[in-house]
């Protein structure tokens, strides 16, 4: 978590004016030697970051937004990605992409860095260990424009640009129920993230209006590492009362999801239906083909960095006031066909 110090701090700490300790930062002459090292002591032993937001010191814009992500190998990002650049691209724009791995203490050191002016604006989805939020907060609170979309903080009031993620749990509950299915499993990647409670509250919902009794055993909260995953998957469909429907919320359960049935010599979709929140181009082509909830992932991106720029271009823009809602597709293919040919 970062400090609050500021220049106001150390002059405080000091017993020194607020003009002495900014001439002193900026080595300006006319201050004299053992004052700039005592403020300069104090600054770093403080750990005090200058706030290039604050008072109209940044005169320049950098003409550089940053894009914080989780992953790329997910084709929701990729495609965001693009959406993203081609608004970037418009505007004349750099985008510098940060990967956080899905590392929480990644997603703070990347925070931090922004702090010494080094981007105008933060595009961001956060990562699914992110359980509190001051880094970010304090970053917004310094002044810089900050955009979330896909994954988002929910207590940090700045624009938000999302798919209906209730809808889309409960619209792939409902189609797995339309197909016969009556013990549907929940593959899960965090309780933190406001998208997978969304889609799983959705679930709930589906389950509740078709008199299906939920049980907390079918919801597999499942690990970043595609071992763990793996190992998961493969023992709720090894258990004698296995499940047979699917929804996995992230993409990347899908492939475990195959790979375990056809280890275990489970037949999709006579054996177990499948369904994936998912923009994998290559859906149509597994076998069988992937059923998939898709967001319009190069829409959120583009809409996401307009947003960006509109509060970039307009001080008086309201980042608050633009939170989006962009509707899901469900996409019905062989994963979960009632009849196998």
């Amino acid at each position: 978590m970062y400090n609050n110090i500021t220049i106001k701090t150390l002059a405080k700490e000091l017993n020194v004016s607020i003009a002495t300790v900014s001439k002193a930062l900026k080595d300006r002459h006319d201050i004299g030697v053992a004052t700039k090292q005592r403020v300069v002591e104090l600054a770093h032993k403080l750990n005090y970051i200058p706030n290039p937001y604050a008072g109209g010191l940044r005169k320049r814009k950098s003409k550089t937004i940053a894009l914080v992500l989780p992953e790329v190998a997910d084709s929701f990002f990729s495609l965001a990605i693009n959406g993203i650049e081609a608004t970037a691209q418009e505007k004349e724009y750099h985008v510098l992409i940060y990967l956080t791995h899905e590392s929480f203490t990644k997603e703070q050191a990347i925070l931090k860095d922004f702090q010494s002016g080094r981007v105008d604006g933060v595009l961001m989805s956060i990562t699914s260990e992110t359980s509190t939020h001051n880094h970010i907060q304090e970053l917004y609170d310094s002044g810089m424009p900050i955009v979330f979309f896909d994954r988002v903080c929910e207590s940090i009031d700045t624009a938000k640009i999302t798919t209906d993620d209730f809808e889309g749990g409960y619209k792939a509950t409902q189609h797995l129920i339309d197909c016969g299915c009556k013990k549907i499993a929940l593959l899960s990647i965090s309780t933190s993230l406001s998208i997978s409670n969304k889609r799983m509250e959705g679930y709930k919902k589906a389950l509740d209006d078709n008199h299906i009794k939920f049980s907390p055993s079918d919801i597999v909260q499942c690990s970043n590492d595609a071992e763990k995953s793996y190992n998961s998957i493969k023992k709720l469909l090894s258990h004698r009362s296995r499940p047979d429907g699917i929804i996995a919320t992230v993409e990347k359960f899908t492939t475990n999801t195959y790979l375990a049935c056809k280890e275990l010599g489970l037949f999709i979709p006579g054996d177990v239906k499948v369904i994936s929140f998912s923009n994998l181009p290559t859906a149509p082509i597994l076998n069988p083909s992937l059923t998939t909830i898709t967001q319009p992932a190069f829409e959120m991106g583009k809409a996401a960095s307009t947003v960006l720029f509109k509060a970039l271009n307009k001080s008086s823009f309201n980042l608050k006031q633009e939170s989006i809602v962009i509707p899901s597709v469900l996409t019905v293919r062989g994963s979960t066909a009632t009849q196998t040919k």
